[in-house]
């Protein structure tokens, strides 16, 4: 099903366009240098969106140095207070982030007028490690089902205030019920997903986990933005994300690479050969 078009900055995400690659910075949001660093370059590494986690006022007033420094959009990741997030629509983000789990009601409502009065989108950022308690008690802990139902209830909640520039995510840290909960949610709604497997780790498994849940939903035709999410260097995300993309078949602008794997057959050198051509 193609989604409905999001406007986050440049950048459109759904409408059957190009699925766009985002990741996060880690650095402490309120260090000026050490976050323009990290900003500039996941931009040269060609990151299409950034996310910034602002924890306070004092992180909402850092963040008005980076949102029009950068061709790159910046979207406000807030997981306990929507006032953060109600300030950063105000001061100029592309786009902001919340979890719905640690929101209440009225906090919803006033976000999405902040929202709306600024032309900034939403993602509601469900997670399986916060989804709400009665959600949780209906279906024994945390399901697919449940992921997606928070997800629905929260964006009839924005519907109700007649906003509608939505983007969502139900993301955990178990491949299979991330994939299922996607391909629930997909069927459900017609706003944009935002894809990812959230705290896969570090190194090689992480890789491969994510690769293979956001693989999966990709080559179902479901997803359009994705972030890999990896313990360490944000750079390494999106170089991974643009791998997958290539992989599925969905980024045809680079030089491809076939080799064997090697056998008995093999009488020269293939493995320095290619890595001469990487």
């Amino acid at each position: 099903m193609i989604k409905r078009a999001v406007k986050a900055g440049k950048v459109v995400i759904g409408g059957g366009g190009k699925v766009s690659v985002q990741s996060m910075t880690n650095t402490d949001t309120a260090d000026i240098r050490a976050t323009r660093e990290q900003l500039s370059a996941l931009e040269r590494a060609g990151c299409d969106i950034a996310r910034l986690a602002v924890r306070d006022m004092r992180d909402v007033e850092a963040c008005r140095t980076y949102v029009d420094e950068y061709d790159m959009p910046l979207v406000a990741d807030i997981q306990f207070d929507y006032r953060l997030a109600v300030a950063c629509a105000d001061i100029g983000f592309a786009k902001v982030r919340f979890n719905p789990g640690n929101t209440s009601a009225a906090g919803v409502k006033e976000l999405a007028a902040a929202c709306k009065a600024n032309g900034c989108p939403i993602r509601i950022g469900i997670n399986g490690g916060s989804l709400e308690k009665d959600i949780k008690a209906k279906y024994g802990g945390v399901t697919a089902d449940g992921l997606a139902e928070s997800a629905i209830r929260t964006v009839r909640m924005l519907e109700r205030e007649s906003f509608s520039d939505i983007v969502i995510s139900v993301k955990a840290s178990d491949v299979r019920l991330t994939v299922d909960a996607y391909t629930t949610l997909d069927r459900l709604c017609g706003y944009p997903l935002h894809l990812g497997i959230t705290e896969s780790g570090a190194g090689r498994d992480a890789i491969v986990k994510s690769s293979a849940g956001i693989g999966a939903l990709l080559l179902a035709g479901i997803g359009d933005t994705i972030r890999v999410s990896l313990t360490g260097d944000p750079v390494r995300e999106v170089e991974v994300g643009k791998s997958i993309l290539r992989a599925v078949g969905l980024d045809r602008n680079y030089v491809e690479v076939i080799s064997c794997p090697t056998c008995a057959r093999c009488f020269y050198d293939l493995e320095g050969l290619v890595n001469k051509c990487k």
